[in-house]
């Protein structure tokens, strides 16, 4: 029996293995495609004023973020696509997307723990302080507690994109899958410090200051705005055509998540261009 056991063990972690390695082979070909494209971008600077990447991805953030200059990194004087903290925000949302898929935990339906949620909470509140003390700084009379520095933009919105990560994943899962995997996604605070690691990991290196990085970094915030917005309709979509709990392979997942993908490109671009129509620029607020 303990023999039998040990093998079904062996052969479940041996299959994992096996996703790991292919989830993983696909990630790096992206990762490199990217820096290839970056360093090609990067280093003339009249690819990166003319990047058909970085446009679509400035049109992109420019739906839900201020897009203030001064608020923002930038490459070689070009200003992300996000300001400081919606691309902590997005890059947190794209790392726990990442990190679940990786990690086989896509199906797991429930929500982690009370104390991993009271913490996960917690860096909402604390990105809200941030914010409101950042605000309060377009008015000069107006209290001030501390210095807004986009360093902490960063780090705030990084804590509250893992957050946002943590808690979609499993209303997508119940939604889509037939069969879901019963746990949580984070199972303890052990696991939510490894999550938080890898987010301090990619402060870092946006806080390098290295305009490859930075350019690839550029790319996967907006993406992980995309993914956000794809996984929300989805869920609503699948949830009024009542056509949820479905899904029992993983090509099943297509057409929901292209469908959900196509309206957050549809949301995107239509605020988009009304903000386009009202502002008349692209480059933040008008006077800031």
């Amino acid at each position: 029996m303990e023999t039998q056991s040990q093998h079904w063990r062996l052969a479940r972690r041996a299959a994992w293995s096996g996703r790991f390695a292919r989830r993983g082979g696909v990630l790096l070909a992206v990762l490199v495609a990217l820096l290839v494209m970056g360093f090609y971008t990067v280093t003339n600077p009249a690819n990166l004023a003319g990047s058909h990447l970085l446009d679509s991805a400035d049109w992109t953030g420019y739906a839900v973020c201020h897009r203030i200059t001064a608020r923002s990194f930038t490459i070689n004087g070009r200003a992300l696509p996000l300001c400081a903290r919606c691309t902590g925000m997005y890059l947190g949302v794209m790392l726990t997307f990442v990190v679940m898929l990786l990690s086989g935990r896509l199906r797991r339906s429930e929500f982690p723990p009370l104390p991993v949620l009271l913490v996960l909470i917690g860096f909402i509140g604390v990105m809200g302080v941030d914010g409101i003390n950042s605000y309060s700084h377009f008015f000069p009379n107006a209290p001030h507690v501390y210095q807004p520095k986009n360093w902490l933009r960063l780090l705030t919105g990084m804590g509250t994109g893992l957050t946002m990560g943590v808690i979609i994943l499993p209303a997508l899962a119940q939604t889509v899958w037939k069969r879901v995997d019963g746990r949580a996604n984070l199972a303890n605070v052990r696991e939510l410090a490894g999550l938080v690691l890898a987010g301090l990991s990619f402060i870092l290196l946006v806080l390098s200051n290295q305009p490859l990085i930075l350019y690839v970094l550029a790319l996967a915030s907006a993406a992980g705005l995309l993914l956000i917005l794809a996984a929300i309709n989805a869920t609503f979509l699948l949830i009024i055509t009542r056509q949820d709990n479905k899904a029992e392979r993983v090509w099943q997942t297509a057409v929901p998540l292209l469908i959900g993908l196509l309206f957050a490109i549809i949301e995107i671009s239509a605020v988009s261009l009304l903000r386009f129509n009202l502002t008349g620029t692209m480059a933040g607020f008008p006077g800031l």
